[in-house]
């Protein structure tokens, strides 16, 4: 047997890591019919494919026999078929049925719409199934459960059968045949993880944790590789999250804001209200951080009602002390004059001059404004998506303030923060952001969370109805409004018919929510639009109808984001002034509106919205020294629907409700799609890893400490990783 050359080793196993980023059609058996298939599930290159992780495993080494399986319960069943039947109980249906048996009994298994499968299984196949045990006409039975044919070793010695996501074209099978294919191509790469960390926390090898979680020999096998690749998914975001943000900051000196100057304290006397421990802790976090020698990204996360506008307050006059400029960016118009009425009482006492740039401003008051910024002579602007457009150019810019920011694309917020050199940011959200998320979207950033209410708020209570007893909400809302208090109606009904409108008028309709006339209230990050394919026609309808049969006796209007910016304001005037008494609203009142004295909210098809966004929109109410009530109207019928809505009744703590909206979505559909950080993590679940979060997210920082620019050896695989994860997220966010 000849002897291994020792100096070929490094170069074949640094062919094997080059060949991770080549095309997938490199792999045995992916013919060019199959580079299209693979490519509709995203895989294009032989990395894609190997990080094509299986979303559950058939577990023959745990499988019952047919008299074990408990009706109910889900397992994994091995049997002998004895017989296979095509049946066409309607045209257009076709359901095969296959009798297994195996020493103990017998099960009927029903596969509804996969005809091709009486013509692969015949009498005496082996085959294990993997579903839940149900009960009918006298046998147990599957539906539709995972079906794999095993060959007579394979039932002996017993396996774990990996379950990839696959296509019409490409069946399990088969992606487990070009998976493992895959992972001989790049057998022996390099390891991007350093030894040190690897030994730290006893870690596998990425080429032994990808076969491991592919293919595993034990669950526990399974788990391990998992632990050792979502250790290195999050460490090389968090590398590559806090790089970005150091590297904008290289190269020009942060701005080292004053403290405790006379605007600042000026703002301290002028403030009604004392700040919380909560808003303390958070202002002094936040003015110590911009008078730091480096660019400040801080993120103040506050529940709706915990002051988040107040503790900003204190970082826009610090800029005004140190004689620089400040940008707040606001995603609604509503919520750019909102701020404007809240923060310019405060400003102006503080001697900061400030002003409010929306898209409907007019074309001589915008030109106005642009010239007192660009001349020095404007501390503050607040506004919209209009902040961002060329001719906005502040003399020195050295603070920016983006409020509800998960509202806006990454893109978008890069452009503001383009507005100055190595600016200090500072980023609100009402949305309530577990520690764990915020770190995997927000690496580079630094968090202070309020969860403190002023005292003065009375708090709500929130009751789910069903359509039928909708009746309920309205004579609550009735009440309120006799009492001389106003109600909010959030409408995310689109395309409603008549007939069903009309139904309602002395009672709720009896139909339970055709899906097709629904539309889920989805927030555009482009411009003022509340809703993907708002009908104004049909909210108008829904307004009217209000007013003509459930509150005839008061005055009803429309709040919806396609009206123009001055509709809008002049809607929301009178709501304030209390001369509109019930609003119909669209999620345009999601954030920033405060109205004291509305006290009731309706949210209809409540099971439609995620539980975030349930929850800022009720904090629209019990704002004041009025306690509000809000009842959550909904048709669904499903368990996860209604296990959602009643955390809804049991809790009012944002947090404790986005961390159960996690454990029931994934992070992006909470935060949409357009965060540049949680949305490309393949394996990783932020509920279940916090732990590791947080341990990736120091270590990132530590090794960015000792060598910023990765340029070591021990972590040029590392600096490569990082490098190819921040090309593959740019181009995910220039695809959108």
């Amino acid at each position: 047997m000849s002897e291994k050359n020792p100096h070929t080793e490094p170069i074949d196993r640094l062919a094997a890591t080059l060949a991770l980023d080549e095309p997938v059609g490199r792999v045995r058996l992916v013919s060019p019919s199959r580079v299209n298939a693979l490519a509709g599930l995203g895989i294009r290159t032989l990395r894609d494919l190997v990080t094509h992780f299986p979303r559950r495993y058939v577990d023959l080494s745990e499988k019952k026999t047919i008299a074990q399986a408990s009706l109910g319960e889900k397992c994994t069943v091995e049997g002998v078929v004895y017989e296979v039947k095509l049946k066409r109980p309607k045209p257009r249906l076709s359901l095969t049925e296959i009798t297994l048996t195996d020493s103990t009994g017998t099960l009927l298994v029903t596969c509804f719409r996969q005809p091709w499968l009486a013509d692969q299984l015949s009498p005496g196949m082996r085959v294990a199934v993997a579903g839940t045990i149900e009960f009918n006409y006298g046998f147990k039975r599957m539906t539709n459960p995972y079906l794999e044919k095993l060959d007579a070793a394979a039932g002996a010695a017993g396996m774990i059968i990996p379950v990839h996501p696959a296509c019409e074209k490409l069946s399990a099978a088969w992606m487990r045949r070009l998976v493992a294919n895959g992972l001989s191509d790049c057998e022996g790469m390099l390891d991007p993880l350093p030894l040190d960390l690897r030994l730290r926390y006893r870690l596998m090898s990425k080429g032994r944790a990808l076969s491991c979680i592919h293919f595993p020999q034990t669950m526990e096998e399974a788990r391990q590789a998992r632990r050792r690749l979502v250790y290195e998914e999050l460490l090389v975001l968090q590398l590559t999250l806090i790089g970005e943000a150091r590297a904008r900051e290289r190269g020009h000196a942060a701005t080292r804001h004053v403290l405790e100057g006379p605007h600042s304290e000026a703002l301290a006397s002028a403030l009604p209200f004392a700040l919380t421990n909560d808003q303390r802790s958070a202002r002094d976090a936040i003015l110590s951080a911009m008078a730091g020698r480096h660019a400040m990204n801080h993120m103040l996360l506050g529940d709706v009602g915990t002051g988040k506008t107040a503790v900003a307050a204190f970082a826009l006059a610090s800029a005004a002390d140190t004689g620089t400029q400040a940008l707040m960016m606001a995603p609604t118009e509503v919520l750019a004059h909102q701020h404007g009425k809240s923060l310019g009482p405060w400003l102006d006492a503080a001697n900061v001059s400030w002003a409010v740039l929306t898209g409907s401003t007019p074309a001589s008051e915008r030109e106005a404004i642009l010239s007192r910024l660009s001349e020095g002579e404007l501390d503050v602007l607040i506004g919209t998506h209009a902040l961002l457009e060329d001719d906005v150019a502040p003399r020195n810019c050295s603070l920016v303030v983006i409020d509800e920011q998960q509202r806006f694309g990454v893109e978008q917020r890069e452009a503001l923060l383009c507005k100055g050199e190595a600016v200090d940011a500072l980023s609100l959200t009402a949305t309530p952001i577990p520690r764990s998320l915020a770190l995997a979207l927000f690496g580079n950033t630094e968090l202070s969370y309020l969860r403190e209410r002023p005292a003065t708020a009375a708090g709500r209570s929130t009751t789910v109805l069903s359509k039928q007893e909708r009746g309920r909400a309205y004579d609550v809302a009735r009440e309120a409004l006799e009492r001389g208090e106003q109600v909010y109606v959030v409408c995310p009904l689109v395309g409603q018919s008549s007939e069903e409108r009309d139904t309602r008028a002395g009672k709720a309709s009896s139909r339970e929510g055709d899906e097709d006339e629904y539309v889920y209230a989805a927030i555009s990050i482009e411009g003022d639009q509340d809703y993907a394919g708002d009908n104004v026609a049909a909210a108008q309808q829904e307004a009217e109808f209000l007013q003509r049969s459930v509150f005839a006796d008061w005055q009803v209007e429309l709040l919806c984001g396609r009206m123009s910016g001055t509709e809008k304001q002049s809607v929301m005037e009178r709501f304030r002034r209390g001369e509109t008494q019930v609003l119909v609203a669209t999620t345009v009142i999601e954030v920033g509106v405060d109205v004291p004295n509305a006290t009731v909210m309706i949210i209809e098809d409540a099971d439609r919205f995620g539980l975030s966004q349930l929850h800022q929109l009720r904090g629209r109410v019990g704002r004041g020294s009025k306690p509000g009530n809000v009842f959550l109207v909904s048709a669904s019928r499903t368990d996860v629907a209604l296990a959602r809505l009643s955390a809804m009744e049991s809790t009012d703590d944002g947090l404790e409700l986005a961390a159960f909206d996690l454990s029931l979505r994934r992070e992006g559909d909470i935060l949409g799609n357009r965060q540049s950080g949680a949305s490309s993590l393949k394996l990783v679940n932020v509920v279940r890893d916090a732990n590791v979060i947080e341990a990736a997210h120091a270590d990132a920082l530590s090794i960015l400490n000792e060598d910023p620019l990765l340029e070591q050896p021990e972590h040029r695989a590392l600096a490569r990783e990082a490098r190819l994860a921040h090309g593959v997220a740019a181009g995910k966010q220039k695809g959108r």
